[in-house]
């Protein structure tokens, strides 16, 4: 893998569908924000996303990862991840509804195969045609990274079960139809000092005892977080998600691959902005009138930017090659999400310095960056978390 700030590929059908994607998110996707004068700060509708949704499908994007059976072309995750990479990239407000991350299949993730024929005709198959949308519900307040301290309860009755509790930080929220919620089961065993056991439910949002509120708004002031608030929520148990207590090896089944995947995006953003803070360089003049590139300083810094990126970036894909030829990637993963993070925020740290003070004004593409790419040291894991997986496994297969 070379360097290069706007890839090739050798794989004929990842190049077509890069090319594509590109040709639709900056002209077609940037002419419909421009349009409607939509920002990173706008408070989203899905009046706003369901045009985006049926149009992506049209072309072939939402849901492009599933198998064919689905509508998908059923994609290796390298090929995937080169998608979510330009996903990234873009600088496109609604780049996150292209490919079906916000409510759409990537955001139903891997709960495919465990669902009923019922469940893919009502929830998931209006899902992938981008007819419904979902949020997955799993984080509290105090169960954070320790999932398994989550205090929602599911009690089971004549026809179902009655779920009570307050999800935090379910993305998508303000746009679903339905949540993927995940429960403690109550249980006279738990009671006796037995291990809890968890369930997952589909949810309908409009079900008695189900509210949606809006929820604490990120630091990068996106509008697209809800809380799902339960209290003594009727669910049928037709709507149990696979087998009762297995909800959240449900969950959690696709830890590995999922923290993997998230990279890709976050490197793409990287990459904007380190296309950003070059164009900066070679266009901001200093004393003399000469570009600012030509100080050794800031020569230094982008030699440096440039060269974390291409070290994350390399990682990341040979981490998923890995996973394509079969092999197991834990340790990989945890090391790519950590060094991702880390060095994504190095660098728009050093992206904001070079800008002065645009990259310091609201309004400013940069400071935005700076902002999303800092969350990504917390969101899905810690690097702490990382570092404490990576030690682990060390200590344990080494």
């Amino acid at each position: 893998m070379t360097f290069s700030l706007r890839p090739t590929y050798d794989d004929p059908r990842t190049a077509e569908f890069v090319d594509r994607l590109r040709h639709y998110l900056d002209g077609e996707l940037a002419e419909y924000e421009a349009e409607r004068g939509l920002t990173h700060a706008t408070r989203l509708t899905r009046t706003d996303l369901e045009p985006v949704w049926r149009r992506s499908r049209e072309l072939g994007f939402y849901g492009i990862h599933l198998p064919k059976e689905y509508g998908g072309h059923n994609l290796t995750y390298t090929q995937l991840a080169a998608l979510k990479e330009e996903i990234g990239a873009s600088g496109r407000v609604l780049a996150h509804s292209v490919l079906g991350d916000m409510g759409g299949p990537l955001r139903a993730g891997d709960i495919l195969k465990h669902a009923t024929e019922h469940q893919l005709d009502k929830y998931l198959l209006p899902l992938i045609r981008g007819e419904r949308a979902c949020c997955f519900s799993l984080t509290e307040t105090d169960a954070g990274s320790d999932v398994r301290s989550m205090r929602t309860i599911a009690v089971r009755d004549e026809d179902g079960y009655r779920l009570t509790g307050h999800k935090v930080f379910s993305s998508a929220g303000p746009f679903a139809d339905f949540a993927i919620v995940v429960a403690r089961m109550a249980t006279t065993g738990e009671q006796e000092g037995e291990k809890p056991q968890f369930s997952a439910f589909l949810v309908d949002l409009d079900s008695p005892g189900c509210r949606v509120e809006d929820g604490a708004t990120p630091m990068s002031g996106e509008h697209i977080e809800s809380d799902i608030i339960l209290d003594n929520c009727h669910v049928p148990a037709a709507n149990l998600l696979g087998e009762e207590g297995k909800g959240m090896r449900i969950a959690l089944g696709r830890v590995t691959t999922n923290r993997l995947l998230h990279c890709p995006t976050v490197l793409g953003a990287t990459r904007r902005a380190l296309t950003l803070t070059l164009d900066r360089t070679r266009t901001r003049k200093v004393a003399g009138g000469q570009p600012l590139l030509t100080l050794q300083a800031i020569q230094h810094k982008v030699a440096d930017m440039a060269t974390e990126f291409y070290a994350a970036r390399s990682m990341t894909y040979a981490a998923l090659a890995a996973l394509d030829e079969g092999r197991e990637a834990h340790a990989e993963a945890f090391m790519c999400k950590l060094f991702v993070a880390e060095s994504a925020f190095r660098i728009l740290d050093e992206a904001v310095q070079i800008h002065g003070k645009e990259g310091l004004t609201q309004g400013n593409e940069i400071e935005y960056l700076f902002r999303k790419i800092r969350m990504f040291r917390v969101l899905t894991g810690t690097s702490e978390i990382q570092r404490n997986g990576i030690a682990k496994l060390l200590a344990f297969t080494h």
